[in-house]
């Protein structure tokens, strides 16, 4: 059972989507929900972490890397993907610098399987990751302000719902839940 109203939440996605119209960015703007917890004491209580594949992809431009074989390669060349061989991986091998300045440069990486890979591709950017760590407050990306509201709203709903299954006492472990695209001001939905 959602605690979320549904009239309120689509109220803040509207005066997200109105707010960042009137001010012209040069890029999109992402819409994140963030989420404050109460009664939960990480130090003590089981930390979660868990990914919600949303039914609406919240970040399009997100950068994916393909480490793959020639087959893969080929494959990730036609549908425009960045990719690297394995000798070109090879020659990464001992070189840390090398690495983390890819590891900076992408959001996520495949490496080959048989599956199809634009599926695989589509599969990555539509997942969100919800992890606690030290502290009780968390954000992921639902969404963006070129989106339709109801894209929005049904990736907010989602993502909130699978939140509350990981906690450990559901609802009652929720303090706050607020919706803010990336310059604009927080909406509080919770």
């Amino acid at each position: 059972m959602s605690k979320l109203q549904s009239d309120a939440l689509r109220e803040a996605i509207s005066t997200i989507v109105a707010n960042s119209k009137e001010k012209n960015r040069k890029f999109t703007e992402t819409i994140e929900l963030q989420i404050g917890l109460k009664n939960y004491d990480p130090q003590k209580d089981k930390r979660f972490s868990g990914s919600v594949k949303l039914p609406h992809i919240p970040r399009p431009k997100m950068k994916i890397c393909m480490l793959g074989d020639a087959q893969h390669v080929e494959e990730a060349e036609k549908i425009g993907l960045d990719y690297m061989d394995v000798e070109a991986l090879k020659k990464l091998n001992k070189n840390k610098k090398l690495v983390k300045k890819l590891a900076k440069k992408y959001h996520a990486f495949l490496a080959s399987e048989s599956e199809s890979l634009e599926s695989k591709v589509n599969e990555t950017k539509a997942m969100v990751k919800f992890q606690l760590k030290k502290v009780l407050c968390m954000g992921v990306a639902v969404g963006n302000v070129a989106m339709e509201e109801k894209q929005i709203f049904q990736n907010v709903q989602m993502s909130v719902n699978f939140l509350v299954s990981l906690l450990k006492k559901n609802w009652q472990n929720v303090r706050c839940l607020y919706l803010k695209s990336t310059m604009g001001p927080s909406n509080r939905i919770f």
